[in-house]
C-alpha cells in the first residue's frame, strides 16, 4: 500500500472518531477521562469533544511532511 493512501485511511478513520465522540460525550461520563487524553467542551447544549494527543501529532506529522516537501 502507499504511504499516501495509507495516511488517508488513517485520517478518515480520524475524522469518524472525531464525529462519533460527542455523541459519545452525551451518553457517559467522560468527566473522569484526563484531559490530555479528552478534552471536552458543553455549552448549552452544544458538544465539542477532541484529543490534544491527535491534535499533536497530525501537527508534528504535518510539519514533517511539511519539511520533507521543502527539500
Amino acid at each position: 500500500m502507499y504511504p499516501l493512501s495509507l495516511l488517508g485511511i488513517v485520517l478518515i478513520l480520524l475524522g469518524l472518531a472525531f464525529l462519533i465522540a460527542p455523541i459519545i460525550a452525551r451518553y457517559f461520563d467522560v468527566e473522569r477521562i484526563p484531559s490530555w487524553l479528552i478534552y471536552v467542551y458543553r455549552s448549552d447544549g452544544f458538544y465539542f469533544v477532541t484529543s490534544p494527543i491527535l491534535i499533536l501529532i497530525s501537527f508534528v506529522l504535518l510539519i514533517l511532511h511539511l519539511l520533507e516537501v521543502l527539500r
